[in-house]
């Protein structure tokens, strides 16, 4: 609770204490006015300040100034007839104000959620100079630099840990609890927190462009960029108050002077200025004004906290129409990370195979060479390669231990008139030939992240009717992959140009006020994020151009977090639907009920506060998204 909180706290519970107490005290006239007074301006003169101020600005209709107007008048028309009832009007401060304060914790409840992302800001890197660790701003440590991360620390900035191992703390980034190993040769992002070893990591971005600013931008402006249900709220209010005000001044004057005119009956002033006050404190259009911005912030906050990053209530809004789903391949639904997966019709030891090829490659840093030296899992002796030629579009040949080593494509076997086998494996086939006559191939392919097809099945669960798959493999490794997680359909063999047309077809297809969703990670998957309807990006291994496009960005890369981020967007849009019906329906009922005379005071302070407190009530329901 903040020190505001406290202070109103204590104002209310004086407030109450006064108006309990007044009750027992024999005053009459205008003492008994005084001592009503006190507990009315100890729980209401910053409201009849900020009234004041909206006056002085031109900004009258506010639900200060209908407070303000509602309570004032209550009080002169207790003076007026002489009653000497002043509780109604304190009463109806009172109230306004415990909704005030419950609005204020409730807020306060869900910045504290988004805050806790916030602390993933860095405060110092650590530089070792001369044996010893200097602390510098994050901002002056240029690509490249070493820096050495000690435990319990923040790592400020992403880069390749060079040495030492730990177990990192990555909550705050991707809302999974579970600690994660590292070690020498890992990428390790920004905003973890090193649990255990001291870790030295050459640096890869700059802090402006490390992951940890880029959450931060994303969190800071999330707010800015308003849902149309806010829009609408918003522009609800603006000609919604003046409007009631108008209908109130109207319910004062109109039937008086029509009963004392045309009728020839007593005006009767006192009962319809009663229920224009009445019909004032009713129609203060709190409950909607407050509830529906916090829901989308709780939602925001909520998701955050599950380690999907929604970059404004706009784009909750749309995500909860997803209905068609496209994916990326590479990174998306397989890990981008190729592996050797088996060796075929090899005229030697696999063992010695491997070697070979492993040792061809040495030169070349592309993932399908690095895949085999991985495989190979011995430290390369470039002092044994020589004569390394690579031939664009084919593969390498070189002389390994004095041995004539081509190792490629079937293209690199065509064009050396060496006959092959071909591979009933969907992969990325490398054709092996030693001393000119063919000794095998090596099957490599990219692995399925391990919760990629129940991800699919869970989008399907969640409503969503068409998953769709877009990659430039070819069609055999593509339709291999779509099959196995459940895709329904597949395009394969595209181009980053190819991949927006056809998500502007898909565009076209899809049922009317449904959304389309595309995933992807890489950097020729940003036109196509900015052209979907909702564009997530894969965070933590996602290139900067796929998550400044995106709209809603996954902190962990896993798949399963689509399905997630959906049902949170969809309980967020049902908690503002069932607040905007709420508020409003029962704001014309007692409106209806205070015209007529039906409802006194009390029941307007109900229809204000006891509306309000029930719809913020309502609203932090969107924090909670664990069981979803």
């Amino acid at each position: 609770m903040t020190k505001k909180q406290k202070i109103m706290l204590v104002r209310i519970l004086i407030a109450a204490l006064l108006l309990v107490g007044l009750n027992f005290v024999p005053a009459e006239g205008w003492l008994r006015f005084v001592l009503y007074l006190i507990p009315y301006l100890v729980i209401g003169y910053d409201i009849l300040l900020k009234a004041f101020k909206g006056i002085r600005n031109g900004q009258v209709f506010d639900e200060c100034f209908l407070m303000a107007v509602a309570t004032i008048g209550a009080i002169a028309l207790a003076l007026y007839e002489r009653s000497g009832d002043y509780t109604e009007a304190i009463a109806v401060m009172l109230f306004y104000q415990i909704g005030e304060w419950f609005q204020s914790y409730a807020v306060g409840k869900s910045r504290r959620n988004i805050s806790e992302l916030m602390d993933i800001r860095p405060d110092y890197a650590n530089i070792e100079k001369d044996g010893k660790l200097e602390k510098v701003d994050p901002y002056d440590v240029e690509i490249g630099s070493t820096i050495v991360v000690q435990p319990g620390e923040k790592v400020p900035l992403d880069g390749i840990i060079v040495e030492g191992t730990s177990t990192l703390n990555t909550s705050a980034l991707t809302g999974e609890s579970l600690p994660k190993d590292a070690e020498a040769g890992d990428e390790i992002i920004s905003g973890c927190i090193n649990m255990t070893g001291v870790l030295k990591v050459r640096t890869t971005k700059e802090f402006g462009e490390s992951t940890v600013s880029k959450i931060l931008d994303l969190v800071e402006n999330a707010s800015s960029r308003k849902s149309r249900s806010e829009d609408f709220i918003s522009r609800f209010a603006r000609v919604y108050t003046p409007g009631v005000c108008y209908a109130a001044l109207a319910l004062a004057f109109l039937p008086p002077l029509v009963r004392m005119l045309f009728m020839g009956l007593p005006a009767d002033w006192g009962t319809w200025i009663y229920r224009a006050l009445t019909f004032l404190v009713i129609s203060c259009p709190c409950a909607l004004v407050i509830s529906i911005p916090l829901s989308f912030f709780a939602g925001i906050g909520g998701a955050g906290n599950a380690g999907v990053l929604v970059k404004g209530s706009n784009y909750l809004e749309t995500l909860s129409r997803t209905k068609t789903v496209v994916f990326d391949k590479t990174g998306t639904l397989t890990k981008g990370v190729f592996e050797v997966n088996a060796i075929h019709h090899n005229s030697m030891e696999e063992e010695k195979l491997l070697e070979y090829a492993a040792l061809a490659e040495s030169a070349s840093s592309h993932p399908i060479s690095r895949s085999l030296q991985n495989a190979y899992g011995k430290a390369i002796d470039r002092s044994r390669v020589e004569n390394i030629q690579e031939i664009s579009g084919n593969g390498v040949t070189a002389r390994v231990d004095g041995v004539e080593v081509a190792a490629g494509n079937d293209k690199l076997m065509e064009r050396l008139g060496i006959p092959y086998q071909n591979c009933h494996l969907a992969g990325t086939i490398i054709h092996m030939a030693i001393d000119g006559a063919y000794a095998g191939h090596i099957v490599i392919s990219d692995i399925v992240k391990p919760h990629a097809r129940e991800a699919v099945q869970t989008l399907k669960k969640a409503g969503v009717t068409k998953t769709v798959m877009l990659t430039g493999d070819a069609a055999k490794v593509a339709d291999k992959v779509a099959a196995e997680l459940g895709i329904d359909m597949v395009y394969s063999e595209l181009l980053p140009a190819d991949k927006v047309k056809k998500v502007e077809e898909l565009l076209k297809e899809k049922p009317e006020k449904s959304a389309l969703a595309f995933v992807g990670d890489g950097i020729n998957d940003a036109p196509v994020l900015g052209r979907a309807d909702i564009g997530i990006a894969m965070g933590a291994m996602g290139s900067d151009a796929a998550i400044e496009a995106a709209d809603v960005v996954l902190m962990d890369d896993d798949p399963m977090k689509i399905a997630k981020a959906i049902r949170i967007s969809r309980k967020c849009l049902r908690i503002v639907y069932q607040n905007i019906v709420f508020a409003i329906g029962i704001k014309l009922i007692c409106l209806l009920l205070g015209a007529v005379g039906i409802a006194n005071m009390w029941l307007a302070i109900f229809a204000d506060v006891g509306v309000m407190i029930l719809a913020v009530l309502n609203a932090i329901r969107a924090l909670f998204i664990k069981k979803l």
